[in-house]
């Protein structure tokens, strides 16, 4: 059976901001949605890059040697083993793209941290 999916649809449903869904699976990669406000956590992710695709909104990506500002319609890859910490001033809507190994934020847990089986909910 072929299946359409819709970004906006799937983001309807996420109700908790930096809660990401998965929402699809191309081989051995997480297709997820989230709904982000304010910032996540300095962390990295030692062998797995990340690609942020914006949606709606505004976000910026800070490193240790400087900032990405991205808008609806950029999308940047962050590169594995690579400090990095994603803020939204407002709320800022995302897809991701990510290995199906990748934890939520990194080896550093927080409140806010999500497990793989709470993303797959």
């Amino acid at each position: 059976m072929h299946v359409k999916s819709n970004f906006i649809d799937a983001l309807a449903e996420v109700k908790e901001h930096w809660s990401p869904r998965v929402v699809g699976q191309v081989n051995d990669q997480y297709v997820k949605v989230a709904k982000l406000l304010g910032q996540l956590v300095w962390h990295k992710h030692d062998n797995e890059d990340e690609m942020f695709f914006i949606i709606k909104g505004d976000l910026k990506i800070e490193y240790e040697d400087g900032i990405v500002d991205l808008t609806a319609g950029d999308f940047h890859i962050v590169p594995r083993n690579t400090m990095h910490n994603p803020i939204a001033n407002e709320e800022c809507w995302i897809a991701l793209i990510e290995p199906v190994s990748t934890k939520h934020t990194g080896d550093v847990q927080t409140d806010r941290t999500k497990s793989l089986k709470d993303q797959l909910a």
